[in-house]
């Protein structure tokens, strides 16, 4: 009884070696990028991999190295005093200073830091090479229809309330191009032409990016903007992107 407990235990001792050893010859011959291991520092100036949305969304956790994290990447931004209270207490959010090379929104507009970060990552890796190679130009400005919203989800009475309510969440409406042409979510969303294909690149990219993202697609609530929010729901909380 004993020599075979032994030998059991010896087989589960094996196998376990067997495996740790297969994963280590992996990483080793893969090499997999910096930004998809989840012990590495975030940094936006490298494409999206797949831990940078959850390391965005626990910035949330860590307002010092949210705002870090922004002036290392060269963006200028305003602390935004805290207001509001309860569930729609706005605290360490951020107003992006407007830059013609770098993130421009339009309003301006004040998100929690999370959402800034990942709004300048999405544009530098997603939405400009996406517009450059189904558009053929770059994106001046994106237009929102705003950030902060002391409400519910859809604005009901009751239930979850909204990641507007503190402000960690955006809504895209347009993108303005550099020759003047305007791409609109609610207009292009379903047009088979390059806009149409632009915008889907966009909300698919996002995804990498962003907690949650929703579109046109999710349903018709959503027939005029992108919805792109930090949720920080852990590193291996729930996601959605539709």
């Amino acid at each position: 009884m004993i020599v075979a407990t032994a030998l059991r235990w010896l087989r589960h001792v094996a196998t376990l070696a067997l495996l740790v050893a297969l994963a280590l010859v992996v990483f080793l011959v893969v090499r997999p990028a910096p930004q998809d291991l989840p012990w590495t520092p975030l940094r936006l100036d490298q494409p999206p991999g797949l831990f940078t949305g959850r390391k965005l969304a626990a910035l949330g956790r860590d307002a010092p190295a949210c705002r870090a994290l922004l002036r290392d990447a060269g963006l200028k931004f305003a602390a935004v005093p805290p207001h509001g209270s309860d569930q729609c207490r706005m605290q360490d959010s951020v107003r992006i200073v407007p830059r013609q090379d770098m993130l421009v929104l339009s309003p301006t507009v004040a998100t929690a830091c999370p959402v800034a970060a990942g709004l300048l990552l999405w544009q530098a890796q997603v939405v400009q090479p996406a517009a450059q190679r189904l558009l053929g130009t770059t994106v001046a400005r994106i237009e929102h229809l705003g950030s902060y919203s002391c409400r519910r989800m859809y604005g009901r009475s009751g239930g979850s309330w909204s990641e507007h309510a503190t402000g960690n969440a955006i809504d895209v409406s347009t993108f303005v191009l550099a020759d003047g042409r305007r791409v609109s979510v609610l207009r292009d969303w379903s047009r088979d032409d390059a806009r149409g294909r632009f915008l889907h690149a966009a909300r698919d990219g996002s995804c990498r990016i962003f907690a949650t993202v929703l579109s046109p697609d999710y349903n018709a609530a959503h027939r005029d903007h992108l919805h792109l929010d930090e949720a920080d729901r852990g590193d291996l909380g729930w996601r959605a992107c539709r």
